[in-house]
Formats: C-alpha cells, structure tokens, sequence
C-alpha cells in the first residue's frame, strides 16, 4: 500500500499557527522543531487554542542555529529576540507532571497582555506533542477528510482543524487506522502508528479566526 506526502505541517510553540513546510527531520522525538515551547498558566497548567483559540493566530518562528524565537501577530505586531532560560518549574501536561524550564523574554507578556490573564513560556526536555513519544508523529488521510466532508455536507474539511503533522493522499478513507501497530515509513524514517489521536474542541475553531464557527469546517 502507496500514499504520497500531502502536507507537512508543524509549529515551534504549541498552538500557535501552524507551519507547512517541504521536508522536515523526523526523529524519534518528532519533527524536529515541533512544538518545541509551550504556555503554562501560573499554576503550571498547560495553555492550549480551548483556553484562548486567537493562540492559532499567532506565527511563532524559532531559529536554531541563533536561539532566536520570534512571534508574528495578526495585527501586524512582531516580538522578537534571544532565548535565554530560567529555572526549572513543574507543569501539569495534559493531567500528567512534566518539569521545564522557564523561557526569559517578551513573549510570556505579549500573550499574556492579549489573553487577559498572565501565562508563562516554558521548554520542555523533550518535546510537546500531547502524548508524548508514542505520538510524536500525528498523521491524516486526504481520503478520511474527504469521507467526513460528505457526512457533514460541506464541500471539504479545513485540514488545519486537526493539526496533523503528515496528510497522505492516494488512500481510501480511514485505511490510515489499519496501519496501528504496523511500521510505516514516511519518507526514510519509519513509524509505528499507536493509536487515534483524540481531537474536541480545536475542531470546532476556526483557524482563520480561533473562535467557534462551525459554518466554515
């Protein structure tokens, strides 16, 4: 069974825009770069698009080789500058511990300053995908977003909605949940599907806008 590469989608700070790329790395611990930052409240509790969906407005660029993280915004305004690391704080991660390290810069008060509450960007050891190694790697079928477009009976589905990192086309719908506990190789990296990537709220928000709006799936 052949599918080809429909899309490659990633963002260095999790839930905000994301980015469509031509080739990535994809490591054991995901692609590279992907959801490398995420928010936490001052409790420590993951901020995610549930809490503040304009979060999917925001362009967040992260430049390796020079540590530089820079946030775009849709009004036009641009937060730019070195990475430079704090201490290390607990953070709750979708219901499980998980220490980072605070990210010292302007980022933390230019979302917080257009949320309305104050939120802190922290990173990782590893990587933030939401469920850690075991799904390092998010992927969707052309095939299943054409299949669900004709149940909802709308034209097509708005891929972004799901925020899969891989879309493979040139499969029938749904073939991609036979694929779990098989190896896969997409390009010349090889995956083992886990299991389905669970979606809610997110897939009710409009990209385009982060706000509820079903009128445009």
């Amino acid at each position: 069974m052949t599918g080809r590469i429909a899309w490659i989608s990633l963002t260095p700070v999790k839930a905000t825009a994301l980015q469509h790329v031509d080739e990535v790395d994809l490591l054991e611990s995901g692609p590279k770069g992907d959801r490398r930052f995420y928010f936490v409240t001052e409790a420590g509790r993951l901020v995610s698009d549930k809490d503040w969906g304009q979060l999917q407005l925001v362009r967040s660029e992260y430049d390796e080789p020079t540590d530089e993280l820079t946030f775009r915004f849709a009004d036009g305004d641009v937060v730019s500058a070195r990475v430079e690391r704090g201490d290390i704080v607990a953070t709750t991660f979708h219901k499980q511990s998980r220490d980072a390290r605070l990210v010292v810069g302007p980022w933390s008060e230019a979302i917080s300053s257009r949320m309305g509450q104050p939120v802190r960007l922290v990173e990782p050891e590893l990587t933030a995908p939401d469920r850690g190694r075991g799904g390092a790697a998010t992927l969707l079928s052309t095939g299943s977003l054409a299949a669900l477009a004709k149940v909802l009976g709308v034209e097509q589905m708005d891929r972004r909605r799901f925020r899969m990192n891989f879309g493979i086309e040139g499969l029938d719908a749904h073939r991609e949940d036979d694929w779990r506990g098989r190896r896969v190789r997409i390009g010349e990296a090889v995956v083992i599907p886990q299991g389905n990537v669970g979606r809610c709220a997110i897939t009710t928000q409009n990209p385009d806008s982060g706000v509820v709006d079903l009128d445009t799936l």
